[in-house]
């Protein structure tokens, strides 16, 4: 299936929220009423209740409870909660996909996205944005998945999606990959054009000029993430590592493998974005 008829597919897409798609809007605006968002944030429960589960949980170390929408607006910060609603709603979209564990792909999004958010505090990028890439950048997966079950279904039988031959399966089948899905989801759904840039480049962020940091720590991340659902033993880590990107970052393989703390203690807290 080619990727413009992918899109046209009705069940391709994830079901998000409006208020979802209109503080995806909000990147693109300097004029956003927070007053506005906050009210409407309100009037849905299930995202604000996934809001404050996550704005009190110990990914966020706060130092009282946040009890109210405006609360979790105060303490955290618009640009924040943002990015937690959109999480939210990005983890929420699909509620059941043949062929796919849907929790252990949020799973590994999640702690792709925690190691990005330590990586970028490290290079001076910006934590929220790396956060929301790194949460989204398989979402061509999932939309792979539900446009075109029967074919993604050969593939999971050579090779599943955390298969590092993944990606070269898919783009001699389709002439494409999840990172091109995803990327033009992120066009679509009106992101930054430099999320979708991220998302499409990660896959071989060396490259592309001018070097975008976003790719190259997304790289590092979805690598690390998925050494860590493939229980990669610590000398197949550092056979492995990246080591290339890391340096364009201005990282060692020593900051990854070493300093950086145990995944499941960096994505902390994260787990009721899937509960």
């Amino acid at each position: 299936m080619q990727l413009e008829a992918l899109f046209k597919q009705p069940q391709a897409l994830p079901a998000i929220p409006k208020i979802v798609h209109e503080l995806i809007d909000s990147f693109n605006s300097d004029d956003v009423s927070i007053d506005e968002i906050a009210r409407k944030l309100t009037a849905d429960p299930v995202l604000s209740a996934r809001l404050l589960r996550l704005a009190n949980s110990a990914y966020y170390h706060v130092s009282r409870s946040i009890g109210t929408v405006n609360e979790a607006l105060a303490m955290l910060g618009f640009v924040t909660v943002r990015t937690l609603v959109i999480s939210s709603g990005l983890t929420g979209g699909y509620k059941s996909m043949p062929g796919m564990d849907l929790k252990r792909f949020w799973h590994y999004s999640l702690h792709t996205a925690a190691i990005g958010g330590w990586l970028a505090r490290r290079t001076g990028v910006n934590s929220d944005q790396a956060f929301t890439v790194c949460l989204m950048h398989s979402i061509g997966e999932l939309v792979m998945h539900a446009g075109m079950p029967e074919q993604m279904l050969q593939i999971d039988k050579l090779a599943s999606p955390m298969d590092p031959r993944r990606m070269d399966m898919e783009r001699t089948s389709f002439g494409y990959t999840y990172a091109d899905v995803g990327a033009e989801l992120a066009r679509q759904w009106r992101f930054p054009l430099a999320f979708a840039d991220a998302i499409q480049h990660f896959p071989e962020p060396l490259a592309h000029e001018p070097f975008d940091p976003v790719a190259a720590l997304l790289h590092v991340s979805a690598w690390r993430a998925r050494a860590e659902h493939n229980e990669l033993s610590a000398e197949e880590l550092a056979a492995t590592v990246p080591a290339a990107v890391l340096a364009r970052l201005g990282l060692t393989a020593d900051s990854l493998l070493n300093e950086m703390p145990p995944v499941a203690e960096l994505a902390e807290g994260l787990d009721c974005l899937i509960s």
